[in-house]
């Protein structure tokens, strides 16, 4: 008994037809340009351009903050302390507990502020790691 390809017998077929000898499978296909997808938030070009980090929401931080590290302004370790939520409270340089409970993903807040004083209380009592992480915040929303 003898083994056929499927592919050579349609092949063989096809070439005999006279009909199919005039058709060209590819002759059908278009291929579509479409325009690109409209960018829904863009890093300005001016790095002072950015946003009023003493009066922006959780929220808007955090977008900013992956548009940054998604073009390469940030990295890995500046992204995550930025993204993380701010605790219920937190120590000032001067020793005294301040209240972020309110701070919620709509609410405006000074991160400029809230990251300085942390970097100074770092610098004070931290890790090296910390205050080299609270540096490259510091000078990510100072800008």
């Amino acid at each position: 008994m003898e083994i056929f390809s499927l592919r050579s017998s349609q092949s063989l077929l096809f070439k005999n037809n006279p009909n199919n000898a005039k058709n060209s499978k590819t002759a059908d296909i278009h291929i579509e340009i479409k325009a690109p997808a409209p960018v829904s938030f863009q890093i300005e070009d001016n790095p002072g351009e950015g946003p009023d980090f003493t009066a922006v929401s959780p929220g808007e931080l955090r977008t900013y903050a992956r548009q940054s590290f998604d073009s390469g302004v940030i990295d890995q370790n500046t992204y995550a302390a930025i993204s993380e939520p701010l605790p219920m409270h937190a120590i000032d340089p001067l020793g005294n507990i301040i209240d972020l409970s309110g701070v919620t993903d709509g609410t405006s807040f000074n991160f400029l502020d809230y990251y300085k004083n942390q970097l100074q209380v770092a610098m004070s009592i931290g890790d090296p790691n910390d205050v080299q992480t609270l540096k490259s915040v510091v000078n990510f929303l100072d800008g």
